[in-house]
């Protein structure tokens, strides 16, 4: 009845999202844009509903990469969430977003961004090296082509990352359907962003009434 140490929970890991900006998407051939974004409302959303500590990091965002998704800023707007802002490839040599990221004391660690195998594959393996236990949300990341996303999830495996999707980080965090205070929120969040499963949910809704 005890659970996998290796699940994720509400409470037993922060969620990093970096460089989720329109200069780096612009080169992102290994998923579509459109999917990509879809992914991404999930696991903002999904971080909300459960109050995961969750950092939005950004490189050179005034003078380069621009600003994130609007998918990041519907569920966490600059003005409240402070994003940081960086110079390094690697967010794990940014000081300020190390100091984040460890700070909010979480031995779990869970990334998404672009591009997969420069500004993913950096925090991941460092992050490891720490002594973290490391997820990529692989369905929430894109590189410049799959050649280039592939071979940096291959990497971070090797090396002891967990792959996961954003579905499957969504529903690991609801776990139970019994648990009533996140169900409505989760399926509406469902509905909206995903896909086939959401109009699924959309369907017994309305015609089973379950």
């Amino acid at each position: 009845m005890k659970p996998s140490v290796n699940l994720l929970s509400p409470d037993n890991h922060a969620l990093v999202l970096i460089d989720f900006e329109g200069q780096m998407a612009f080169a992102t051939s290994s998923i579509a844009l459109s999917e990509l974004r879809n992914n991404v409302a999930i696991i903002c959303g999904a971080s909300k509903i459960f109050n995961v500590p969750t950092i939005v990091t950004t490189v050179f965002e005034e003078s380069f990469a621009g600003p994130v998704f609007p998918e990041i800023e519907e569920y966490y707007p600059i003005a409240t969430s402070g994003y940081i802002d960086r110079t390094t490839m690697n967010t794990w040599e940014d000081e300020n977003a190390y100091k984040a990221i460890t700070g909010k004391n979480k031995k779990k660690i869970v990334l998404a961004g672009l591009w997969t195998g420069v500004c993913i594959v950096g925090p991941a393996l460092s992050a490891i090296e720490e002594g973290y236990e490391v997820y990529v949300i692989t369905d929430a990341c894109g590189d410049v082509s799959e050649e280039a996303h592939e071979r940096a999830i291959q990497r971070m495996i090797q090396v002891g990352a967990q792959p996961i999707t954003s579905i499957q980080y969504i529903l690991e965090l609801q776990r139970d359907w019994a648990r009533q205070e996140t169900y409505v929120p989760v399926t509406n969040l469902m509905k909206k962003h995903g896909g086939s499963y959401g109009l699924g949910i959309h369907y017994a809704h309305n015609m089973l009434k379950h």
